[in-house]
């Protein structure tokens, strides 16, 4: 068999231009898979070599350090390495900033101590200038080559081919970088040693770092009891190994290469900005300023768009039953697969518009700015800063929102992000506000100025944040996986740059071409099933006659309204109506429930076709209102009163009535258990709220 293609990894610290140069020396031709087991995403891509043909460059995930505590770093070790099945790279680019030199070079360090072949791509060139490091002279000092390069114009990019040529062919390891630990660190160093895994490198640097990295409550995987107890010590002596180990590798870096850089460059500019953007009131209101933008591009300008896209499977379902004779065959093209499809691809203007809009705000250098401002108010709450922008977006969909949480680092923080954010006021419950709002409550002032029904509209959208964050605090004290010890927030804060249009435009393109093959399938599927339960048993179709068409669309609503009672849902909507009847809801709404789950609107189409009423949207949503006022129970009372209006508007906002969300959540944690947990916790709490407000409100004299 020939032997396999060499591997070449790319690493370094985050905003150090790795993206930009891996895009440049792939030719953007990557393919994006997640490594095994978790979500953390693989770009890989082909590189020419000279001498080599095209070799294969793995874009590894940006860290500042090898030291881990959370998986996603573990993963960046393992990839560098070749741990636990993962191939060792036969080089490995690390990125460093020319203007961030100590910084990023303490990386490149690590990799030494542990035998790795480095090749140093000193990026932003350009914007050093004169106080760029001498790269001859800095590699002298490290003992690896050094490249200068600008990606973006691709200046040194041949120079850092021929570089990692050279390293493929060399077998050399060079030996300027040795640190020595301290007698008592040594000797506890030994046993740790003794303890690592099987295919490890059994050396003094990696026993360092299991001692530096196993904690009681790290989220590190695949590390043997043997190796956790040896690498277990008391927090006052972790910090002061921490403390020795990163002192010394810091002073050879002070001492040897910062007097490489002629002067530090120029961040007046910068820290001007700063002072509006991260100041505690101005900061904070050019975020909300900006985060309206965003919410409206989500919630508005997405609108367009998605009215095509609605309109485009509409009309295709039209025309497959238009072309096919009338039955099961057309019934199924048209309201199960294409309306399936039409149900991922609606999602598609607001996920490009939310990574088109966080791309450029992280390219530019601003997101590290958010995080940085809102941490001090999340971290009550137990939340990570960067959890705010996904709970904003929830405002629009859960779906792009859940999928923003990837721009976390720690998987506690995502999995809490990800479990709170459906909470948040979707414009999918809009349209059932809409319809309970309008039918049940009327059109009067509080006090003569405020309008009832705008001040609902209000509070409901003040009631889903409230019990997201409420949510969130609970949640992180009461689940065991996302108790953990809150780290310190750490973040550097990069200068700001242009936003590179390309970069962001792939990047946008990738997660949404994720976001189709992979959650999409799942959303298709179960839509299809959920038509299965909404279309059989078959009620059989009228005799053709020659009945005007006003009697014909009557007795059409009719059988549909028929079909729907004997299907398989409207018998789980009756097989539910026990659990629903405490909160004042009858078997109709279990059924526009259980359609609801497709997509939260589908509850006003599945409760007009449940009432008999059709024609154009505004008609079909005028006459249901006429049709949810005038129900009655038969003892004559309201079937739908205020109060009943409010405990399902109450029962929406906290029930997970999503496929899609569930779809997602199932994709980005590649686990079952945690859509079942968002499910069941959310239902819960659903129903006991719900539960809570009817009953209490028919206690106070209400209903």
């Amino acid at each position: 068999m020939s032997a396999p293609r060499p591997l070449v990894a790319i690493a370094g610290n985050p905003n150090v231009g790795k993206t930009t140069l891996f895009n440049v020396l792939t030719g953007s031709h990557d393919r994006v898979g997640n490594y095994p087991g978790v979500t953390v995403e693989r770009r890989a891509g082909d590189m020419p070599v000279r001498g080599h043909g095209k070799v294969e460059l793995v874009d590894i995930p940006g860290t500042y350090s090898l030291v881990a505590r959370t998986g996603e770093e573990q993963i960046a070790l393992e990839a560098l390495l070749g741990l636990d099945g993962e191939r060792a790279p036969d080089a490995v680019i690390v990125c460093v900033d020319a203007t961030q030199l100590v910084r990023g070079l303490y990386l490149v360090l690590q990799l030494l101590e542990l035998g790795a072949p480095v090749v140093v791509a000193l990026t932003m060139m350009d914007e050093a200038g004169d106080g760029a490091p001498d790269p001859a002279a800095l590699a002298r000092k490290i003992g690896c080559p050094v490249v200068p390069v600008v990606a973006h114009k691709k200046e040194g990019v041949q120079a850092l081919e021929q570089a990692i040529a050279q390293r493929l062919h060399s077998t050399t390891r060079h030996e300027i970088w040795h640190w020595k630990p301290s007698p008592a660190l040594a000797a506890r160093l030994g046993p740790i040693q003794a303890a690592l895994p099987e295919g490890w490198p059994r050396q003094e640097a990696m026993a360092l770092w299991a001692l530096m990295s196993v904690e009681p409550d790290d989220e590190l995987t695949h590390i043997p009891p043997t190796l956790r107890a040896a690498a277990t010590v008391p927090a006052d002596e972790a910090r002061q190994i921490d403390d020795e180990a990163i002192a010394a590798r810091y002073a050879f870096l002070d001492r040897e290469v910062a007097p490489l850089s002629a002067h530090e460059p120029d961040r007046s500019r910068t820290e001007q900005v700063d002072r509006v953007l991260i100041h505690p009131v101005a900061g904070l209101a050019v975020f909300l300023l900006l985060m309206f933008a965003l919410f409206q591009a989500l919630f508005a300008w997405a609108e367009p768009a998605i009215r095509l896209i609605e309109a485009l499977f509409t009309r295709l379902g039209d025309l497959v039953r238009h072309v096919l004779p009338a039955g099961m065959l057309a019934d199924f093209l048209a309201e199960g697969l294409i309306a399936g499809v039409g149900a991922v691809i609606v999602f598609l203007p607001q996920i490009l518009l939310l990574f088109f809009f966080l791309g450029l705000l992280e390219d530019s250098g601003y997101m590290a700015r958010v995080a940085y401002l809102v941490d001090r108010i999340m971290r009550m709450l137990n939340l990570h800063g960067r959890a705010f922008v996904p709970i904003l977006s929830g405002f629009a969909c859960a779906v792009p929102a859940i999928m923003a949480t990837r721009t976390m680092e720690r998987r506690r923080d995502r999995l809490l992000t990800m479990l709170v954010v459906p909470l948040t006021t979707c414009s999918a419950r809009l349209p059932v506000y809409t319809l309970v709002i309008a039918s049940l409550f009327p059109r009067r002032k509080l006090a003569g100025l405020f309008p009832v029904q705008g001040l609902l509209m209000v509070f409901m959208y003040a009631f889903g944040i409230g019990s997201a964050l409420l949510a969130a605090a609970l949640l992180s004290r009461t689940v065991k996986s996302l108790k953990a010890r809150r780290l310190p927030f750490v973040i550097e804060l990069p200068p700001y740059r242009l936003p590179r249009l390309k970069d962001v435009l792939h990047m946008m393109w990738e997660r949404s071409r994720s976001f189709l093959s992979e959650a999409g399938t799942v959303i298709v599927a179960g839509s299809m099933i959920l038509w299965l339960l909404l279309s059989f048993p078959r009620t059989p179709p009228a005799p053709p006659g020659a009945a005007p068409p006003e009697v014909a669309a009557q007795q059409d609503r009719e059988r549909r309204s028929t079909q729907l009672r004997h299907s398989y849902a409207g018998q789980l909507g009756r097989a539910v109506e026990p659990a629903l009847s405490p909160l004042g809801f009858d078997w109709k709404i279990g059924i526009g429930l259980i359609g609801a789950f497709a997509a939260r609107e589908v509850f006003v189409s599945t409760m007009g076709v449940v009432y008999g009423v059709g024609g154009g949207a505004d008609e079909e949503n005028r006459s249901l209102r006429d049709k949810l006022r005038a129900e009655r129970r038969p003892d004559g009372s309201p079937v739908y009163t205020p109060l009943v209006g409010l405990t399902l508007m109450i029962f929406f906002a906290l029930s997970c009535q999503c496929m899609s969300t569930l779809a997602v959540v199932r994709r980005e944690t590649s686990s079952l258990r945690w859509p079942a947990f968002l499910f069941t916790y959310m239902t819960v709490l659903a129903w006991l709220v719900s539960l809570g407000v009817y009953q209490g409100g028919r206690l106070l004299g209400f209903g």
